[in-house]
């Protein structure tokens, strides 16, 4: 039911609901008429009206030049997604992967970074996002989020890190906001790559699956109801701990080491008999903790990513026949669709919901937003999407 302005309560409150409501209606959609946004935000034109009018001092909202034709042309506006920008950093074992995106997840740049090896790997990555996003005039990071090959709670601090011991215990959240004074969260990157997954990827139709992260180290992820399972500590997903499995890099003995791996899976997919053999007694060592997920949640699907994802049906088909002969109800196993760029791309997402919480949840957030030249201020969000589950 149509609604006109809120009556009662806190003028300024009102103001905040209405702004939300409009925002919520143009963004990461194309231009829109006065009588559209009215109707998709069940306000009134009046109050469309005054509302769209402070947007755009603010900065969030465009007036765009009205369309030719008969009659009086309707004003359209525009959600100006490039008044921010979020930041999605992938910190692997040996380079970072950084992605700049617009307010509506469109990806404005990418760069990738070889590793500054020993203490100085933090500094290095904040100078590599400095020069990055200095190679972009127009960008302004209002929040950014960071994966890490290890554990990571809640807040945003290191855990444990068998890759990058010397951070362990670190507060990488308040550390990396110090970057752009902007937020910064900080999370497990088999997580994050589960949610570019749900986002973007192989598992955009279903709330229910298992990611595995299979590259320089083995991660895995769970995604229950369209949220990400975190765990107490951010432990959950961590069975590589279990030293029976052979999630331990041991498991990549049969494979060779390298290059050799790479060709191992080649010879797999041209019918090479002890490739194919070596190629199923790995995947059999993944099918069995992968099972153990399995036959406790019972999800939907299995999403494999990681690097040795590019092995594609070769590394997935004998996957799915064991988990077939070990699971009560198998599961769909397929590819990722994001590749080397699921965990960047999984910050991103999460980088976006952390400015939608800014602006949407917290009073004051529109206070400081940036003018149409480009002000400082605070962040915006994307287009709606399938819900990734705030980490």
């Amino acid at each position: 039911m149509k609604r006109s302005a809120l009556n009662g309560g806190d003028p300024a409150l009102l103001r905040r609901l209405n702004s939300d409501a409009v925002l919520r209606a143009i963004r990461g959609r194309e231009a829109m008429t006065l009588s559209g946004i009215a109707k998709a935000a069940s306000l009134s034109r009046q109050t469309v009206d005054l509302v769209l009018e402070e947007l755009q001092q603010q900065g969030w909202v465009e007036e765009l030049a009205p369309e030719r034709g008969m009659g009086r042309p309707a004003r359209r506006y525009r959600f100006r997604a490039e008044a921010g920008h979020v930041l999605g950093v992938d910190v692997g074992g040996t380079s970072t992967l950084l992605v700049l995106a617009d307010l509506d997840g469109r990806s404005v740049g990418s760069r990738q970074v070889p590793a500054v090896p020993g203490e100085d790997r933090l500094e290095g990555i904040r100078r590599a996002a400095a020069a990055f996003v200095s190679d972009h005039p127009d960008a302004r990071v209002r929040a950014l989020c960071l994966g890490v090959p290890g554990i990571v709670d809640a807040q945003g601090r290191v855990r444990h890190c068998d890759l990058l011991p010397e951070w362990n215990g670190l507060d990488l959240s308040a550390e990396a906001g110090a970057w752009f004074g902007c937020p910064a969260v900080a999370d497990n990157d088999a997580n994050l790559a589960a949610v570019a997954e749900h986002w973007l990827g192989a598992a955009q139709d279903t709330g229910d699956f298992v990611h595995l992260l299979i590259g320089h180290r083995t991660g895995a992820a769970l995604m229950l109801d369209g949220r990400l399972r975190r765990g107490r500590a951010g432990a959950a997903g961590e069975i590589a701990g279990l030293p029976v499995l052979g999630w331990d890099g041991t498991d990549r003995d049969a494979l060779g080491s390298g290059s050799d791996i790479a060709q191992v899976f080649t010879d797999a997919a041209n019918g090479d008999t002890d490739a194919l053999g070596r190629v199923d007694r790995f995947a059999r060592t993944y099918a069995l903790g992968t099972a153990a997920m399995v036959l406790t949640v019972n999800p939907d699907l299995v999403v494999v990513g990681g690097g040795l994802s590019l092995a594609g049906e070769t590394l997935t088909e004998p996957l799915r026949r064991h988990l077939e002969g070990l699971c009560i109800d198998p599961p769909h196993v397929r590819v990722s669709q994001l590749g080397s760029e699921a965990v960047a791309m999984g910050a991103l997402r999460v980088a976006l919901d952390r400015c939608d919480r800014d602006l949407f949840e917290f009073p004051g957030a529109l206070d400081a937003v940036p003018d149409a030249a480009g002000a400082a201020g605070a962040g915006s969000v994307p287009a709606p999407s399938p819900r990734a589950g705030a980490v």
